[in-house]
């Protein structure tokens, strides 16, 4: 069901596949439990869902029966993450995504708004592709939550949140995928392991000082920020009780600090949804969809969420709208 509205209609959790990059790493990713279980071909269940994460014209046509008008498009990293990679090689492999995603954002400039992968385990290299995709027209990073094991709260990466913010640019945050092996069984990774993730991204960015020494970032949380938002309670309290804990915050709490952020909806059930608008507001909500494998109507599912007139259409492409300067 569209929306009537003179506001786009946004969907900022479209997935993009680039053929080698895939090929390359699809057995080094949370998608074969890293190599654990390797494939030669995705699963018959998903082999039509995933051709059409390598066609921007099937994208469009999916776009146009859903009623969106823009599609911010991300590399899949889940399934063709290259962090695993020596610095080389990372670099060459973003490269080769953010090149894909900087054509199709110059082919279909009314539709897609490409997006950049950085091989940010080796600094210098990341803000070099940074510049250069920067050049290229691309405005919005995607980022995981870790690199090599170091969360991107982390002091190391100071440099490059301060880029971004003199930049302007906007952060999308989707984890690659938790590598510890318990994981793997069962797709936890998938059910479990991206929540935990996003939860670790986010205490990351405010007890290192992110959210503060940078207060005009502009950090979008893919999945509706995992579990963080939900637990404000003990979080909190443990201020209370150790305020040593908040240094770097100015003393404000995790909770004080859930409405810098942004959350995409892809949460999949509208009762976490509700709570989370409870919590933030509808204007730091962005619609996602997780295409092609999430919603197929993401605008009723926002309904069905009980997100109803302007709050709705914040929800639906008027965040989304003023993030990306549309």
């Amino acid at each position: 069901m569209t929306l009537v509205t003179r506001t786009p209609v946004v969907d900022f959790h479209v997935h993009m596949l680039e053929d080698e990059v895939f090929r390359t790493s699809t057995n080094r990713t949370v998608f074969t439990g890293f190599g654990a279980n390797p494939v030669s071909e995705p699963r018959p269940g998903v082999q039509n869902l995933m051709r059409r994460m390598f066609n921007p014209e099937a994208i469009l046509e999916d776009m146009d029966a859903r009623g969106i008008d823009y599609a911010v498009v991300t590399s899949s990293t889940v399934l063709q993450g290259t962090s695993w990679a020596d610095t080389e090689l990372d670099t060459s492999l973003s490269q080769r995504c953010n090149n894909q995603a900087a054509l199709w954002q110059e082919q279909h400039p009314k539709r897609l708004v490409g997006s950049m992968v950085l091989p940010m385990q080796d600094l210098p290299s990341a803000m070099q592709e940074l510049g250069r995709s920067l050049a290229q027209g691309l405005r919005v990073v995607n980022l995981s939550s870790s690199y090599q094991g170091v969360y991107v709260g982390d002091p190391r990466f100071h440099e490059f949140w301060a880029e971004v913010e003199r930049q302007g640019l906007t952060i999308w945050v989707h984890p690659e995928g938790v590598q510890d092996p318990w994981f793997q069984r069962y797709a936890l990774w998938n059910s479990l392991g991206q929540s935990i993730e996003e939860a670790k991204c986010m205490a990351s960015l405010i007890y290192e000082g992110v959210m503060t020494k940078f207060p005009s970032l502009k950090v979008v949380m893919a999945h509706g920020g995992g579990y963080f938002p939900h637990y404000m309670g003990r979080l909190d309290r443990n201020t209370l009780n150790r305020p040593d804990t908040v240094a770097n915050t100015g003393g404000i709490t995790p909770g004080q600090m859930l409405k810098r952020f942004y959350y995409d909806t892809c949460v999949y059930d509208p009762q976490v949804l509700k709570v989370l608008h409870e919590r933030v507001g509808a204007d730091c909500l962005v619609m996602g969809s997780d295409y092609p494998v999430g919603e197929k109507d993401p605008v009723q599912w926002l309904r069905d969420a009980g997100l109803a007139g302007a709050e709705l259409e914040a929800a639906a492409g008027g965040n989304a709208a003023r993030l990306l300067g549309l």
